[in-house]
């Protein structure tokens, strides 16, 4: 949200805002604009819809969109943010054109994509444990996922082609909280992951719920169970 720099009147487009969280908190910093999420997930929108009118934000609105293609408003918006949203594009180039047609001229973008696997601790234990000793192949590092915008130059490159200008890639460490107590972040890493246990025999699964409840008391702190991770914070202009 420092990073989008959102003024009390300005309309903000939030990619992949899943439950709207971020949607939610960029209406709060536009009282007399908007936010406008938006998310492949009929499930997320409509709960998005209803914690925003819990909350009394009017100026937060929600559509089920593919920000891909969707017709937004050309100029309708002066910030587009998201929040590990933007590295599941099929076309990112197409993807990031449309988002830049949807800012106006001086628009700015403003995302949070994961740096590649070895910098986020979460990822390689979590999956280590529930990969129950089995080398499974890793996706290709372009292709729609987690960690399709882990490489800075790759970043730069489809931004510049879809017209955006004073491009910065800034790193950031930080913990990464996964739950209050020991059986929340387990809980929590079974519902992210638990796919991974699809074709195990009984002792492999147990083996892989074995390890996962391991790594997970190893992280476990006052504050809850926490994991590092890395992330780049991505600033961008249209002109």
């Amino acid at each position: 949200m420092e990073a989008a720099a959102i003024s009390a009147g300005e309309q903000v487009l939030d990619i992949g805002c899943g439950t709207g969280q971020t949607t939610r908190d960029a209406a709060r910093r536009a009282p007399a604009g908007g936010a406008l999420g938006v998310d492949l997930s009929a499930e997320m929108i409509t709960l998005a819809r209803r914690l925003a009118g819990a909350e009394g934000l009017p100026n937060a609105r929600f559509e089920q969109a593919d920000a891909q293609i969707y017709p937004f408003g050309q100029g309708s918006f002066d910030v587009a943010i998201s929040r590990t949203g933007a590295m599941f594009f099929g076309d990112p180039h197409e993807a990031f054109t449309n988002i830049a047609r949807a800012l106006r001229g001086g628009g700015r973008l403003a995302l949070l994509s994961w740096q590649a696997p070895p910098a986020n601790e979460w990822v390689t234990e979590l999956t280590t444990a529930l990969a129950a000793g089995r080398d499974l192949p890793a996706p290709p590092p372009q292709a729609p996922g987690p960690f399709a915008l882990a490489d800075p130059s790759r970043v730069r490159q489809l931004l510049t082609g879809a017209g955006f200008t004073r491009i910065e890639i800034d790193p950031i460490q930080a913990p990464m909280w996964f739950g209050a107590s020991n059986d929340d972040a387990y809980d929590f890493a079974l519902g992210l992951l638990g796919w991974m246990l699809d074709g195990l025999d009984e002792d492999r699964r147990a083996q892989a719920l074995a390890a996962l409840r391991a790594t997970v008391t190893a992280h476990s702190t006052a504050n809850g169970v926490v994991y590092n991770s890395g992330t780049w914070l991505i600033h961008a202009q249209r002109p």
